[in-house]
């Protein structure tokens, strides 16, 4: 059965150019769970998230957002911009760290939706910021320049800003791209640990279909705008349908140790038993 809401998208429509990417889409996210947005390029998964955050104006639809007291939904949409983003983070493909500012700096960034013109009108900013920093592993790094900082540590550091926030939803756009296979697992395991110990609503765009099945408790696959299944990794990754939606042989079967959905994408050279 499916958990309780966290965000509830219905009917979204985006356009670029008056032209509609995103066609009357549903997402639902999970409070507590993580699910992943998969599809070929330019199906419409960044920018249904990016619509769900209200970077790109949605044509049609409703977003619902909770609270994690059970209170009544509310309208999203219809929230001020600090209010929205005391309930809705995103975090997207690439930011820049501006030089010269430490960890702690640039996670304090995440404090800006419950400042007023004063800094010191936010009473729960210093402790908010330092559990941001014990979640994500940085408190040893607090006091370091950003710019000394890896590309798998930096990406903690805009984690830790999203955290800081204090929002119930966090949006993450293709958050291992750029990184190396140990950062990309350790980025996967902290989105995890979010859901699990600290009751994240999280809803995640992933490029690579075995990530998605390890991290995720549902996947929502969309092509050509629209979403063609929804639901357990197990429930959509089918064989048939994923070839036909990425226009490639796709392989699946279940890992040996783990149960979950493994992919293999054939190619060409692929099928050749021996080389010369």
């Amino acid at each position: 059965m499916p958990g309780p809401s966290g965000l509830d998208a219905r009917g979204l429509t985006v356009a670029y150019d008056r032209a509609d990417v995103v066609h009357g889409a549903d997402l639902r996210l999970e409070r507590g769970r993580v699910t992943a947005l998969i599809g070929p390029n330019g199906s419409g998964k960044s920018t249904l998230l990016r619509a769900v955050a209200r970077l790109h104006k949605a044509r049609t639809g409703t977003v619902t957002v909770s609270a994690p007291d059970g209170s009544d939904p509310v309208d999203a949409l219809a929230l001020s911009r600090n209010d929205f983003a005391r309930r809705i983070t995103l975090l997207a493909q690439s930011r820049t760290a501006p030089a010269g500012l430490s960890v702690r700096d640039v996670v304090g960034f995440g404090r800006h939706p419950y400042r007023g013109r004063l800094r010191g009108t936010d009473p729960d900013g210093a402790r908010s910021i330092e559990r941001a920093l014990a979640v994500t592993h940085l408190t040893d790094l607090a006091d370091r320049g950003v710019e000394s900082l890896s590309g798998g540590q930096l990406q903690r550091v805009w984690f830790a800003c999203c955290l800081a926030q204090d929002t119930d939803v966090l949006l993450l756009d293709e958050p291992t791209t750029y990184l190396d296979l140990r950062y990309q697992v350790e980025v996967l395991d902290l989105v995890r640990d979010l859901a699990d110990a600290h009751g994240v609503t999280v809803g995640v765009v992933l490029h690579d279909l075995d990530q998605a099945a390890a991290v995720a408790d549902r996947v929502v696959l969309l092509s050509a705008g629209r979403i063609a299944a929804a639901g357990t990794p197990a429930e959509v990754y089918d064989s048939e349908l994923l070839t036909e939606t990425y226009g490639i042989r796709i392989d699946v079967e279940p890992d040996p140790s783990t149960g979950v959905p493994r992919t293999r994408a054939v190619g060409r050279h692929h099928l050749r038993t021996e080389r010369p």
